[in-house]
């Protein structure tokens, strides 16, 4: 867990763990990427620009949101291709969180970054640490492993076995959490990384920044529970609620278990997509524009690059679910909504990283409408 501030001048309280302390933590997943979360051509507000993403984010800061983060994404000519060239443009989550530290005043803002593509873990852990400061601690890292063929030949690695990847993250992650914590320079001596004379100064200002990473197999979730804060996690019986409330329980239940047998309260996070409207009819109206738009060449090559990098969850995931984008797609009036994620506590998810169809009349729509009924529901406080 993030500590106290010892640093002089500092507050004595982190942001971070005010956040976990809500009944519901509520995470916003910036669209940091073209096409968003949708394999659909739909008009809508949502872009992928810097200026665009500061807009949400600073609304989420407004709206009295405990994070942001966004996607961290590495793409060939076209993206995942079809008519609209999904996700060809995308800002790497690490500058694009940076560039926003200094436009906000509050809100906590997560970087994923892919640790084992081309990133030493001493130059990491210093740029954790100025971004902590740079924030005020306000500032975290989404550890991502990593595991798409095609992202490896990007980086001219050869492919990581699966065996290979935890405890390359392993010994990564120790090295920057022994320079944020140990006050003398120490050597590192690993199978996969090493360093002589490490040292960092400044430390982090509350010991350490938050730590999520992702993923729900046997290795990841040891890991989590060693070095985690949250965990986002996905359905694994796809996005249709009635089956992800038919599975989540057994599963979150097997996680956390996991991580106490190892000391921690690990917190699990889920994607929602939300497409919320005053009334149900209206609400499955927009789903069925967004799907009656879905573009099928992107639909397919999404599912099938997730496939081939044996990411189990995605195995649940059918053509609706892809092109709708949620990791379960919540479809209804604020107070159904609202019922959705009582049952998601319910099934053992700590927190919701929502994200929208057109995020700017979407997010202004949930601020006004949902989260006064999520505090009613004692979702929120």
């Amino acid at each position: 867990m993030v500590a106290e501030s010892t640093t002089s001048g500092a507050s004595t309280q982190s942001p971070l763990p005010r956040a976990l302390e809500q009944p519901l933590l509520m995470g916003l997943f910036l669209p940091l990427q073209s096409g968003a979360w949708n394999a659909s051509t739909l008009p809508r507000s949502t872009d992928w620009s810097f200026d665009f993403n500061l807009h949400c984010a600073l609304e989420a800061e407004r709206l009295g949101f405990d994070l942001v983060f966004g996607l961290g994404q590495w793409m060939g000519k076209g993206g995942y291709g079809g008519a609209m060239r999904y996700r060809e443009q995308a800002l790497d989550p690490l500058m694009a969180t940076a560039g926003m530290v200094a436009r906000t005043q509050r809100i906590p803002l997560i970087s994923t970054v892919h640790i084992l593509y081309g990133w030493h873990p001493v130059l990491l852990a210093k740029l954790a640490s100025t971004l902590d400061h740079m924030s005020g601690g306000r500032w975290g890292i989404n550890a991502v492993f990593g595991y798409k063929p095609r992202e490896l030949a990007l980086f001219g690695m050869e492919e990581i076995s699966y065996e290979d990847r935890g405890p390359m993250v392993e010994e990564f992650v120790t090295i920057m959490e022994r320079l944020w914590t140990e006050d003398e320079e120490f050597a590192f001596e690993g199978r996969h990384w090493s360093t002589q004379g490490a040292f960092l100064a400044p430390k982090p200002r509350y010991g350490r920044p938050l730590m999520v990473n992702a993923g729900t197999s046997p290795a990841v979730i040891d890991y989590a529970a060693r070095h985690s804060d949250i965990l986002f996690i996905t359905s694994p019986g796809g996005s249709v609620p009635k089956n992800a409330y038919a599975t989540l329980p057994a599963h979150t239940g097997s996680i956390k278990e996991r991580a106490r047998q190892q000391g921690k309260d690990l917190k699990l996070l889920i994607h929602p997509m939300v497409i919320c409207r005053e009334t149900e009819k209206e609400a499955k109206a927009y789903a069925w524009a967004v799907l009656d738009h879905a573009d099928p060449v992107v639909a397919q090559a999404f599912t099938d690059s997730f496939l081939q990098g044996k990411q189990a969850s995605w195995k649940a995931t059918d053509y609706e679910s892809t092109v709708l984008g949620g990791n379960v797609n919540l479809i209804g009036t604020p107070v159904q909504i609202v019922d959705h994620f009582l049952k998601l506590k319910q099934c053992g998810c700590d927190g919701i990283q929502v994200s929208f169809v057109g995020f700017e009349p979407d997010l202004a729509f949930f601020g006004e409408q949902v989260i006064p009924l999520m505090k009613e529901a004692g979702l929120r406080v």
